[in-house]
């Protein structure tokens, strides 16, 4: 059963989860300066989250399907830790690229956390708790840059990591202690099997190839926009909070995400996404 409770549960660890994939971005140029390496290679770190977050998506992802849903975000959550952890105390370039490259794998337990969601939802409230996660996701996203950059102009960027690894931890303990664990399957899908269902249903789906296809212009065009606006700020002699700030125009998107998905449940998911 879902409750306001676990739907806020839910959506603050997407929140979290999702903004160790992008509190970097305003940090970059004073990791360059720590780690003692050129701006184009500081830029590494956010290829390599993103990177280990597509793996995640392809490999990951559809283990929720097939494993004790709980564990598996559980075992993700904690992965992640021990992630933030090795990157806040990173002593060079490769440590971090390689610690960076895990927070991104495990930050797909977004996805997990979603499916989650609507499968405890009912089906007259699932836009709404899916959009409700959605706000969280949006939310981090954003307040991750303002945030990270304030944390960094305090204590520094390894204070970034050390502070989420610590949020994470908590948050891990909370959804061990709230979520009870679902009922058993009574026969679990192969792991091979689990993957060529994600191809299966994209080559099957044409609705699925046209999201996707949505999905990867707007995220290529929102990758291009806040990765490469921190150099020119840096330039302007701002600081990394006045450089997060920029982030806070997107808070339209977490204002929206909720109400769309009360628009989807009316049955206006088209309207609504052509309007998007």
């Amino acid at each position: 059963m879902l409750t306001a409770g676990i739907t806020t549960l839910f959506s603050l660890t997407c929140a979290l989860a999702v903004a160790n994939v992008y509190s970097a971005q305003p940090l970059l140029d004073s990791m360059a300066v720590s780690l003692k390496v050129s701006p184009g290679m500081i830029g590494s770190v956010v290829t390599a989250t993103q990177a280990g977050y597509a793996i995640g998506l392809l490999f990951l992802v559809p283990l929720g399907d097939g494993l004790n849903r709980k564990y598996v975000v559980l075992t993700q959550l904690l992965l992640s830790v021990a992630a933030l952890v090795v990157a806040g105390l990173s002593p060079n370039i490769a440590i971090l690229l390689g610690a960076m490259l895990i927070v991104g794998l495990m930050a797909v337990v977004v996805q997990l956390m979603v499916a989650w969601v609507a499968i405890l939802a009912t089906p007259q409230k699932r836009g709404q708790a899916v959009g409700t996660l959605t706000s969280g996701i949006v939310s981090g996203i954003l307040l991750s840059r303002f945030i990270s950059g304030a944390i960094a102009d305090i204590a520094g960027w390894r204070a970034v990591y050390l502070t989420a690894a610590c949020l994470m931890l908590l948050i891990a303990g909370v959804v061990w202690k709230v979520m009870p664990s679902p009922p058993p399957q009574p026969q679990k899908p192969t792991y091979l099997s689990l993957l060529k269902s994600v191809f299966q249903l994209y080559l099957t789906e044409p609705q699925l190839r046209k999201r996707g296809i949505l999905a990867l212009l707007i995220f290529a065009a929102f990758s291009m926009l806040w990765t490469t606006m921190v150099m020119p700020l840096t330039a302007l002699s701002l600081s990394h909070t006045q450089t997060g700030m920029f982030g806070l125009a997107g808070i339209a998107g977490v204002l929206a995400a909720s109400r769309a998905g009360r628009w989807a449940d009316q049955g206006w998911a088209q309207r609504t996404t052509g309007l998007a």
